[in-house]
């Protein structure tokens, strides 16, 4: 699965999971590509937006950090986010089977 910019959302080059160095940054927009927004633990409802509980405070979520939770993020938030009204009914029914 391939990765898409947080900023620019055009394909970064890499895979889901990849090890990302510090300065590396998006070719077609130069944002940091080790940034919050780009992490598989980012969450903006959570607290400190991040599912991680360990760690460590970061305020600006789009520029890179040292977090050593850093985990490289495949697909578009967004899409996985708002499920289709089709499969919302489907699980209802599946729970709610008689």
């Amino acid at each position: 699965m391939s990765v898409h910019c947080h900023k620019c959302g055009r394909p970064l080059g890499l895979e889901f999971g990849a090890k990302v160095s510090y300065s590396e940054t998006c070719e077609h927009c130069d944002s940091d590509v080790k940034a919050c927004k780009n992490c598989l633990h980012y969450n903006p409802k959570a607290y400190n937006e991040c599912n991680e509980n360990q760690a460590e405070r970061v305020l600006d979520k789009e520029k890179r950090n040292y977090c050593d939770l850093f985990k490289l993020n495949g697909g578009d938030k967004t899409a996985k986010s708002t499920p289709k009204k089709e499969d919302i009914f489907a699980k209802m029914d599946e729970l709610f089977k008689k």
